[in-house]
């Protein structure tokens, strides 16, 4: 018997990726499809649920996007979300409009009363804020529903079927906005669904090892290694499949952070695999001498690294597999139904073309971020890479405002690891979501001793989010900030002046460059 899954429905709803992550982490199996997904390749997933996903659009207006009606007849459960709610009301004759009034719609925190009999809110308090959306209004509920939840100004906020196992929410259970919303699609996957709770990362990590070794047979596989999570994860899983037949070349173009390049190199030691690092440095800084335009950095990086693959992939000679550290949001981002294309994904990452292999192989390509972690530990690598902040490509390159120089690298790379080792100490990394130090092309007088100085200020930035779309500045404790001051102008030479961002995105954005 094979795993069990969820189809998640993406008609076109921005919180697709948040409602596959909440069904995961209550340990099932489940994939967003577009809804134009045709029913019988659905079908031939054999899922214990659907859930319908939220949507810009309103149900009763051409062109919204719908579902084949055969889709109620299989005997699977279905929860539908906001626009989810609505299609299935519509769909199974109710009748959708938009509300008359400004009351009926509702946006943001909702007080919300919930029918305590409904199997979705069996063992939740009976009341609670959940976040809602929506403009439109249910004025019919389908036959066979009841309502099982209602606010102030809306009395059908939720409907079941529980004879079918139909549920209907108008707000948001995946968000952290509403309260207990995890626990409600818990119930919907285990008490509805009967989900058996077979998804774990180290029964994927067994299965994905036998799958590549399958695939690969023997053939050789060639992967580009940044160091950061995703390439990393991705080198110690194909290292565990295929050993001696994966190349890793990690290309150390020295503009990462104190020790990095060792850390790195040291991780995969104990695989038997051909782990090639280039020692760069020189070759990137003489590209880079005099070139202070971020996007003329990141430009000049992207080419070089590029070419020292190339020079690397030669000696390699042919290889069967392309290896990429592809993660699902990737596959997700690349367009689907009527969500918006974020990014075109599949490029093999801009690698060159020369390179002569039959297949491209992502095996991380079903998993979130976090469950990419969560392999890596169970893969035996070490934390700190596993829990690696975002690192930005061009490395410490953008965060040398101006041009970069070696000096001025190494000396951002003393302030970071003192500011790192710090927030480490004091517990305070566990809450942030990144933090780094940035060296200013700024210069200023300062005085040391009985002598006058003029040297560099560095930036200290740290910020806290749940999706880097919007930051807030993180507010670490003053007495912590004075730590990291005294420390980096007493113990990193050409540094005289420490400074706090405490900008949020937006306006500013989480790097400086």
């Amino acid at each position: 018997m094979g795993r069990q899954i969820v189809i998640v429905l993406d008609f076109g709803g921005q919180y697709n990726q948040l409602i596959a992550r909440r069904v995961r982490e209550c340990g099932v199996y489940c994939e967003v499809r577009p809804y134009t997904t045709p029913l019988a390749e659905l079908r031939a997933l054999n899922p214990i649920g659907i859930i319908f996903t939220g949507g810009p659009n309103s149900v009763y207006l051409d062109g919204a996007p719908h579902v084949g009606q055969e889709i109620f007849t299989w005997g699977v459960p279905i929860l539908g979300i906001c626009y989810g709610c609505q299609l299935m009301a519509h769909a199974l004759g109710g009748r959708v409009t938009a509300a008359q009034d400004d009351s009926a719609r509702e946006y943001g925190k909702t007080v919300t009363y919930f029918d305590r009999t409904c199997r979705l809110f069996r063992n939740l308090p009976d009341r609670g804020i959940t976040w809602m959306s929506h403009g439109d209004y249910m004025e019919k509920v389908p036959e066979g529903f009841q309502l099982a939840a209602r606010s102030d100004a809306c009395p059908n906020v939720a409907i079941a079927d529980e004879a079918r196992g139909f549920y209907g929410v108008q707000f948001h259970p995946e968000v952290n906005h509403t309260e207990h919303g995890t626990d409600m699609i818990r119930a919907f996957l285990y008490e509805v669904c009967g989900a058996a709770g077979d998804w774990t990362m180290g029964d994927y990590k067994r299965a994905a090892v036998s799958a590549l070794r399958e695939k690969v047979g023997d053939g050789k596989v060639l992967l580009a290694l940044s160091g950061g999570v995703d390439s990393s994860v991705a080198a110690a899983l194909l290292a565990e499949a295929v050993g001696e037949q994966l190349t890793c070349v990690f290309v150390d173009h020295g503009l990462m952070r104190k020790n990095e390049g060792d850390e790195v190199e040291a991780a995969f030691a104990k695989w038997a695999m051909n782990f090639v690092r280039v020692n760069a440095e020189e070759r990137f800084l003489i590209k880079l001498a005099g070139v202070d335009e971020p996007e003329r950095k990141r430009k000049i990086i992207g080419e070089e690294f590029i070419r020292v693959f190339e020079d690397e992939a030669k000696k390699v000679g042919a290889v069967d597999f392309l290896a990429q550290g592809t993660i699902y949001p990737d596959v997700i981002e690349s367009g689907a139904g009527d969500a918006a294309v974020i990014k075109s994904h599949h490029n093999v990452g801009g690698l060159p073309d020369f390179v002569d292999f039959k297949e491209i192989v992502e095996p991380l390509r079903l998993l979130f971020k976090d469950e990419v972690r969560q392999l890596g530990r169970e893969l035996g690598l070490p934390e700190y890479l596993v829990a690696r902040q975002p690192f930005p490509g061009p490395g410490l390159a953008i965060r040398v405002i101006g041009d970069v120089t070696k000096d001025k690298l190494d000396m951002l790379r003393e302030a970071d690891a003192i500011f790192r080792e710090e927030m480490a100490k004091s517990g305070e990394q566990q809450r942030l979501s990144q933090f780094f130090a940035a060296l200013t092309n700024m210069r200023s007088v300062g005085v040391m001793g009985d002598g006058r100085t003029y040297d560099y200020a560095v930036v200290l930035r740290a910020v806290t989010t749940d999706d880097f779309m919007t930051a807030d500045w993180a507010r670490i404790p003053y007495e912590l900030l004075d730590r990291v001051g005294v420390r980096i102008v007493n113990e990193v030479k050409g540094i005289n002046r420490v400074l706090y961002d405490i900008t949020s995105k937006p306006p500013a954005t989480v790097e400086l460059e």
